[in-house]
């Protein structure tokens, strides 16, 4: 029975009950490694040619490592490469988009450390014509 199992893992202090184990989307998927009061952790799987659709954050700052692949990364008007072992830092309140410009997919843990990690706090964005230039809210 499903719910005695997700009231023991609640018993058990255990964090297995809010996440699904893996998350797929059109772009890829997702992990969720840890997560506590004011962070979450997860692995991150881009597709190769797919992207994050550019978003910020009012509450959070996202610390990417890439474990395998290159990302391009968009941060405000920044764009570059990020490749296997290396990191960057975005912080909150900063336009930020991530692409998988390879042919192998694209592999990072991704850590969120804020004071609000709720979903309602992803601003998506879509770029009408140039980056810095005019930006539109489709929350979804």
């Amino acid at each position: 029975d499903v719910k005695k199992i997700v009231d023991y893992l609640k018993r058990n202090d255990r964090n297995e009950y809010k996440h699904h184990q893996e998350v797929f989307r059109p772009w890829g998927k997702y992990n969720v490694i840890d997560s506590g009061k004011n962070y979450l952790v997860r692995c991150i799987t881009v597709k190769p040619g797919e992207k994050f659709v550019a978003q910020m954050h009012h509450h959070r700052a996202e610390h990417w490592i890439v474990l395998s692949g290159t990302a391009r990364v968009t941060k405000g008007e920044q764009i570059y490469m990020v490749s296997e072992n290396e990191s960057t830092f975005i912080p909150p309140n900063t336009i930020h988009a991530l692409e998988n410009p390879g042919m192998t997919p694209l592999k990072l843990i991704e850590i969120q450390s804020g004071t609000y990690l709720g979903e309602d706090d992803i601003i998506r964005l879509e770029q009408r014509s140039g980056f810095s230039k005019e930006w539109t809210n489709e929350r979804s």
